[in-house]
């Protein structure tokens, strides 16, 4: 047995002797029911009454009729930090998207259709559930509950465009939208978590193309070219200054990122962070010691909103803002005469597009993270007919598979690992209170990620040990074609993601199927999951080369089943007969798809041989790593895995071709 061998029994070991989950089984017994006699709750409930009384009396001492708030951060974060779960604390409710609204009589919680379970499960009786997200929706139901007095919010927990749908729609309703800077939530949170302790970091330079002074330079060349002429440009989103000094921290879960700001001008630089936390050779790093246009200013992290107000006094001031992640809090100190404001900031835009360190980078981190989950698909397959294994347990199986790969940092998000019934909720997490275990006759959904020094990660598989129903194949080969029009369609560079979207949906159109959630989003180097602002919605930049995108369409049986299959692509030239300028998607995700579910005589010929190369691709650029780390049996799960599909009217001279055709092209690769 070779080294990772004995790493894997010894955390197997370790799993089993210190695993022990509760078998709740998911549907009945696992929502609350406040109409029943006494009211039902389930395990995972959290007890808020004590919370709302301490909260509803903060709201009578400053003359507050209700009080919004929001799941964020002061940065706009779709992932916060555990003190930030502001929302959390007060409703129970933990999941990533949602508003509450409270005032003296009532507390609301708005969330979307991934998050209804979950909030059923969580929320006591104290709150009421609305099962939508829309500013108008909560708006509206603040004009009929309060009837005079002040709305209030923190407005560093609000973007500039956020604030200003809310007070669009209360003001002419005359309800005030008062901005309040003391947080009520932090006032009544006794045990709030600290802030982390850990130092900030900074990428090593081989993972690195172009220096933190060669982006600072390439920036301020926008700011110049900007017509509106902006002397300073501020960052508030917290990818946007680690991706600006190729630094890195640990204050936000499966995010490698630090609580930050950063005010740039032509001349000078001011970096806004806890100091503590910048060791000497960071600092350094940064030239914090001099004033030059390449050197870093150190400020306190809580005095960027003291400096924006000094620095907004100076004479022919023009601040840069994207107003995405720009809190109310700051954006209102810059005057209108005085504000340059775009939806996104040129960083983030300029970040989208990856140089070739970059690219080779999250491609090499793609295989590693290949081999873990088909490590994990490997292993269920063994275990799961046994019947000793959960939600929970495949979880932290694919996350120990990660953590023994080169450069591993964690997870990129907490892993979706659910079966059956769960497996419908598109963003189910498991808990001891409700895994299941996992079974031979229930489809099972995997969705997970790492984060690596070179890239971050984020693959779903759908898999079935058992005999899938005819609908459970055809439902499975409908969402797979989806997933394969979009990775193998050409289009003009420029292209927005949102006129490319159908086709990952028009197979499950064509039957009436659909699903809720979006197609993909992007994805960062040793950043964030899900990295704005490329991808498939309206309000995504367009397609560039250099892009990486996820691909992920689904669909979803309420209380039966859930599919998704999501890959991570990059946009690469395409080539064309005619004419230059087009781009296509290069599949960087390489594991393979569950044979048992695909139905090849429903997948048209291009889509038959879009699958087949992709496969003979798995084996091309996998097979040299499984060599070298020594998994053998892997290697044949693999080749297994990924032998050429048919269709169920191919002749065995079809067969031979198509073989032939793929070993050629082996001996190509």
């Amino acid at each position: 047995m070779n080294v990772s061998g004995w790493i894997l029994a010894l955390c197997l070991v370790t799993l089993k002797g210190a695993e022990q989950v509760s078998q709740v089984r998911g549907g009945a017994g696992t929502e609350r029911n406040c109409s029943a006699v006494p009211p039902f709750l389930p395990p995972t409930a959290v007890n808020t009454t004590l919370r709302l009384q301490e909260l509803r009396a903060a709201l009578i001492q400053h003359n507050i009729s209700a009080y919004i708030i929001p799941g964020t951060d002061t940065h706009m974060s779709e992932y916060i930090a555990a003190r930030d779960a502001r929302l959390a604390y007060v409703s129970g409710f933990s999941g990533s998207a949602g508003t509450a609204v409270v005032t003296q009589s009532s507390a609301v919680l708005w969330t979307d259709s991934r998050y209804w379970v979950q909030a059923e499960r969580q929320m006591d009786c104290n709150w009421e559930l609305e099962r939508d997200v829309s500013v108008s929706s909560i708006t509206n139901w603040i004009i009929q509950e309060v009837k005079e007095g002040q709305v209030a919010v923190d407005p560093f927990l609000f973007s500039k465009d956020t604030f200003a749908a809310y007070n669009a729609h209360l003001s002419p309703a005359k309800r005030t939208l008062t901005s309040l800077l003391q947080n009520l939530v932090d006032e009544i949170w006794g045990e709030r978590p600290p802030l982390p302790a850990e130092n900030l970091t900074r990428l090593p330079d081989s993972f690195i193309e172009r220096t933190w002074q060669m982006k600072v330079e390439e920036i301020r060349g926008q700011m110049l070219e900007n017509v509106y002429q902006p002397s300073a440009l501020l960052l508030s989103a917290l990818d946007e200054t680690a991706w600006l000094f190729n630094m890195r921290g640990n204050d936000i879960p499966f995010n490698p990122f630090f609580y930050s700001y950063t005010l740039l001008t032509l001349q000078q630089i001011w970096l806004f962070v806890h100091m503590e936390r910048v060791p000497v050779e960071l600092r350094d790093y940064l030239n914090s010691s001099c004033n030059d246009s390449l050197c870093v200013q150190l400020r306190e992290y809580d005095s960027v909103h003291t400096h924006l107000l000094e620095y907004m006094q100076g004479p022919e001031v023009r601040v840069w803002v994207g107003t995405e992640y720009t809190n109310q809090a700051l954006y209102q100190l810059i005057s209108p005469e005085k504000l340059v404001e775009d939806a996104y900031s040129p960083v983030l835009t300029t970040k989208a597009v990856k140089d070739s360190t970059e690219q080779s980078n999250l491609r090499a981190a793609h295989i590693r993270d290949a081999i873990a989950v088909m490590q994990l698909l490997q292993w269920l397959e063994t275990a799961v007919p046994e019947g000793r294994e959960t939600e929970l347990s495949a979880a932290r199986m694919v996350e120990m598979y990660r953590r023994m790969q080169r450069h591993s940092r964690g997870p990129s998000f907490e892993t979706i690992s659910a079966s059956g019934p769960n497996a419908a909720l598109a963003h189910y997490s498991p808990a001891n209170e409700t895994a299941r275990t996992l079974s031979v006759d229930e489809m099972y959904l995997v969705d997970s990620g790492g984060q690596y020094l070179d890239g971050t990660t984020d693959i779903t598989r759908t898999v079935h040990w058992g005999t899938p129903t005819a609908f459970q194949k055809e439902a499975f080969t409908r969402v797979l074609m989806g997933n394969i029009e979009i990775s193998r369609t050409i289009f003009p560079a420029r292209t927005r993601g949102v006129n490319i979207e159908m086709l990952g949906r028009r197979a499950l159109w064509e039957v009436g199927l659909n699903y809720g959630h979006g197609t993909g989003h992007g994805v960062g180097n040793y950043f964030g999951v899900h990295e704005w602002p490329v991808g498939f919605q309206s309000n995504n930049i367009p397609f560039l080369e250099g892009m990486f995108t996820s691909i992920e369409p689904g669909y979803y049986k309420e209380n039966d089943f859930g599919i998704r299959i999501e890959d991570v692509a990059m946009t690469v030239p395409a080539k064309t007969t005619y004419g230059n300028g087009y781009l296509t998607f290069d599949t960087v995700s390489l594991v393979p798809y569950d044979r048992k579910l695909i139905d090849t005589s429903m997948l048209s010929p291009e889509q038959l041989q879009w699958l087949n190369t992709y496969y003979q691709t798995i084996r091309a650029q996998l097979g040299p790593e499984l060599d070298r780390q020594g998994l053998g049996e892997l290697q044949e799960w693999m080749k297994r895995n990924t032998e050429p599909l048919l269709t169920a009217h191919a002749t065995p001279l079809l067969a031979s071709v198509s073989l032939m055709s793929l070993l050629l092209l082996t001996v190509w690769l």
